[in-house]
């Protein structure tokens, strides 16, 4: 219904898109961040315990990649469920709750007897990490300004490639003395802990808010995040880039954002069958390879480190140069850099650099597609766009484990097992590519809607 003439108008969207950075897009974004660094923690320590799992089972190469892949089919269970949710019943109260069932369901992993419960254990605390992810990315996306929003959400999303590395850190700490069980252990309390804060410190969506017939809490946030804007008593708020009723999904691809819904499905799909390939198998490959086992997290913990580094300088090229050039340039990159692993001799010096080359364009690129999604969907669809792009590209995370498990099993040496890992990078930045020739035939206000928090 519109307000009375004499009623002033508030666009939400437009106040916080041109708002400048201040404590309280420092405070959502930092809490966020601790978000995905617990999610990454929980993510890959999996994979730095996989020479020890195979040790104690026996495992062959399918069957690790099996193992390595029903978390995936549980997160991607988490992300579709839980985006529609989100945007229905606000990201907040999902953040913390999928975050206490991670935690809960990595601490039980600990009391796996075989493969078969550690492969239920792990679809269960993939469904929480499917909960927590896109709607930290989301939330983040809720309060970012315009001008430093990719900037905000790549470096806000380094926090999975900083757990990836914490797992490492905490596995190497732990295992040999205490056992791969004790990891478990100690990550599912990381992370169980800070849930109540997540509750309580984490504001609402704006979007969420407004459905508050008086949303005199909305006002007052409003108001911390954009002081240099007056907000009269009894304004009225509105918020750009509503959406028509229908559910959630079905808006996806409603409004012209069809194509580019499936071509960042693609995107995604292809750039997570790259991460989840190399950072699984990673550890593995290189002990075959001759390094030792220390050696070998060594040189995984870089390839995170150069994941850290591509998102941050990817992300300050995206808010002034564009995603399409910066996410097509590492993309390519990584097709070339993922090879150098298998092909340089196998020494730490050598692996670790092109480990870190490798990193920096495979999560470079895919924090960047992170970002892209944010930008990409209005808030009332945010976290369902998010979380289904995300659950493509889960599609693949899946596929990359099992494949390189096939692979190996296949006897296949390790540098063609890499060349093989390069296809995926081509594909993600093919797709790219396609989304930029797309915008170009678009009104520009269609493109990225800079006003859709």
């Amino acid at each position: 219904m519109p307000a009375p003439a004499s009623v002033t108008t508030i666009d939400v969207a437009r106040l916080i898109a041109t708002a400048r950075i201040g404590s309280v897009q420092v405070r959502v974004g930092a809490i966020c961040g601790l978000v995905t660094l617990l999610d990454g923690l929980d993510a890959q320590i999996i994979g730095y315990l996989g020479p020890a799992l195979t040790r104690e089972w026996h495992l062959t190469g399918p069957a690790l990649g099996q193992v390595f892949s029903t978390g995936l089919a549980g997160m991607m269970i988490g992300l579709l469920a839980t985006g529609p949710l989100a945007d229905r019943f606000g990201r907040r109260r999902i953040i913390a709750l999928s975050a206490a069932l991670l935690g809960i369901c990595t601490m039980l992993t600990a009391t796996a007897n075989g493969p078969t419960d550690l492969l239920a254990y792990r679809v269960a605390a993939g469904i929480g990490l499917g909960g927590t992810l896109p709607n930290a990315l989301a939330l983040t996306g809720d309060y970012c300004p315009d001008r430093w929003r990719a900037t905000l959400l790549t470096a806000m999303f380094t926090g999975f490639s900083l757990g990836s590395i914490l797992g490492g850190g905490l596995t190497a700490a732990i295992v040999a003395a205490y056992g791969w069980r004790t990891v478990f252990v100690a990550a599912g309390v990381l992370t169980l802990l800070p849930a109540p804060l997540l509750w309580q410190a984490l504001p609402d969506s704006p979007h969420t808010l407004l459905r508050v017939p008086q949303p005199s809490g909305l006002v007052t946030f409003l108001r911390r995040i954009n002081p240099e804007i007056s907000i009269p008593t009894g304004a009225h708020l509105v918020l750009s880039g509503r959406v028509a009723d229908a559910s959630p999904p079905r808006q996806l691809f409603q409004a012209g954002r069809a194509t580019g819904t499936a071509l960042i499905w693609i995107a995604c799909f292809m750039s997570l069958m790259e991460i989840y390939f190399l950072q699984n198998w990673l550890p593995t490959l290189l002990t075959n390879g001759g390094l030792g086992m220390g050696e070998a997290v060594l040189a995984t913990t870089v390839f995170f480190a150069g994941g850290i580094a591509g998102g941050l300088l990817g992300g300050l090229m995206m808010d002034r140069l564009g995603f399409a050039p910066v996410l097509v340039g590492l993309f390519v990159g990584g097709s070339m850099a993922v090879p150098l692993i298998g092909l340089i001799p196998a020494s730490l010096p050598a692996v670790t650099v092109a480990a870190f080359l490798a990193g920096c364009c495979a999560g470079g690129g895919q924090k960047g597609l992170n970002a892209l999604a944010v930008m990409f969907y209005p808030a009332p669809i945010r976290s369902t766009g998010i979380a289904w792009a995300l659950g493509a590209g889960r599609i693949g995370a899946i596929l990359g484990p099992l494949l390189a498990g096939w692979l190996v099993g296949a006897g296949w040496p390790g540098r063609q097992v890499f060349l093989a890992a390069a296809l995926p990078m081509l594909g993600a930045a093919a797709a790219m590519l396609a989304m930029a020739m797309r915008d170009r035939q678009r009104a520009p206000a269609t493109i990225l809607p800079s006003h859709s928090v």
